[in-house]
């Protein structure tokens, strides 16, 4: 047996663009459908969300059986035990939220590998090493692993250069609802002052020669950071498009009637 292949760290690596969409409901069912749906990658959120490990354990088999989207999995903090746990799972890509500095950076890529070039704990035989069949595991996760860290503050905005430069990280998230509430404009982070920031930090990641992504269900947004060199961009979520296209469906009717 062997480790599975990191398909979407590869196409990071490579400079593809890769597109995603947000599962939030919580749901091994909804994650089958919508990994069977064209998305190049799907972020399982467990910090805005009310997922928990064992759901998300199911999520990952059901993305396996749904298609070829890859999971990435938001934990909901930069925290040791918990990515530990997420890890023996299987998960192969993380999204950390609310980044600051290049230490917590570096915090976060320890807690993904073994000593000596980390902290992560061992266990024998987890879902992540095919319950113990992949003999090598611990000498190959660590290239099959992508850590994106999320910067969402103003403090992560002003580090953003260290932050990148962390041996380790994959890419660079801008989190675009956080950011605009640091910069004094919560719920709207169409505001000019906070377009203007993230189109600074999209220039100033990719002039690290990291991968830089975001959120925005807004497609004009949406593919305007394709347009400035966003190379992995999430453009909705399962709960909108559940939220709204029921709502048009409703309304459809009730003005007809």
């Amino acid at each position: 047996m062997t480790i599975p292949q990191n398909s979407f760290k590869r196409a990071l690596d490579a400079g593809h663009l890769q597109i995603g969409l947000w599962s939030i409901l919580s749901s091994h069912v909804t994650v089958e459908i919508i990994a069977g749906s064209g998305f190049d990658w799907l972020v399982l959120d467990t910090e805005h969300s009310p997922n928990e490990l064992p759901m998300v354990y199911s999520q990952l088999q059901a993305a396996a059986a749904g298609g070829r989207a890859h999971p990435v999995v938001r934990v909901p903090w930069n925290d040791m035990v918990t990515l530990k746990r997420y890890l023996d799972i299987g998960v192969q890509s993380f999204l950390i939220p609310y980044v600051e500095s290049a230490e917590e950076a570096a915090n976060a890529v320890a807690y993904t590998r073994y000593p000596p070039h980390g902290v992560r704990g061992y266990s024998a035989a987890p879902r992540a090493s095919g319950f113990g069949r992949i003999k090598d595991y611990p000498q190959l996760c660590e290239a099959e692993l992508a850590v994106l860290v999320q910067v969402e503050s103003r403090r992560g905005l002003d580090n953003i250069e260290e932050i990148a430069a962390v041996e380790g990280v994959t890419g660079v998230f801008i989190g675009p609802g956080d950011l605009a509430a640091a910069l004094g404009h919560v719920g709207n982070p169409k505001h000019p002052e906070v377009q203007a920031a993230i189109e600074n930090a999209i220039a100033r990641i990719r002039a690290c020669g990291k991968p830089a992504g975001i959120l925005s269900a807004d497609e004009a947004l949406a593919r305007r950071y394709i347009e400035l060199g966003c190379t992995f961009v999430a453009v909705g979520s399962d709960l909108g498009i559940l939220a709204r296209t029921s709502e048009q469906l409703a309304a459809k009717f009730k003005t007809n009637a």
